[in-house]
């Protein structure tokens, strides 16, 4: 059973269900992959709204890795989820949502990622928030003043 509170939530690929997790370590990968500097920047690069499939292959493949699950980039690419790149994208945005909270994760209504709980405060936008309402945007990390 997954933990939301330690940043984990479950997804099926390929019809299993999965735990995923971005660690210290899968922070670490998603920052050498993207060319960031620090967690601040992944945030920013989050930020932009813009994924590409690789890139959703590079947060989902590093939250896999994350809870010990032995699964290569290139396997994930041929692995399916229910609801296509949409599921894909959901998947991505519910892991992006636990590890930085919610001012730092795409808005995101499709719920057909197989988590435990959907993500709240969901909305068609598929937009990403740096900042929520009443957030310092100067601080280190969304949520944290």
């Amino acid at each position: 059973m997954t933990n939301r509170l330690r940043g984990e939530i479950s997804a099926c690929l390929d019809g299993r269900k999965w735990t995923l997790v971005l660690t210290l370590g899968a922070l670490a990968e998603l920052e050498t992959a993207f060319a960031c500097e620090d967690l601040q920047s992944l945030v920013d690069r989050f930020s932009s709204g813009r994924l590409s499939a690789g890139d959703l292959i590079k947060v989902i493949g590093a939250g896999l890795r994350g809870a010990g699950n032995e699964v290569s980039d290139d396997q994930l690419a041929q692995m399916t989820s229910a609801g296509g790149a949409a599921g894909y994208a959901a998947i991505a945005a519910d892991l992006l949502q636990v590890t930085f909270g919610e001012g730092a994760i795409p808005d995101e209504s499709d719920t057909s990622n197989g988590s435990d709980s959907p993500p709240e405060n969901v909305s068609n936008s598929h937009q990403f928030h740096h900042t929520g309402a009443g957030e310092n945007p100067s601080a280190p990390f969304p949520g944290h003043a």
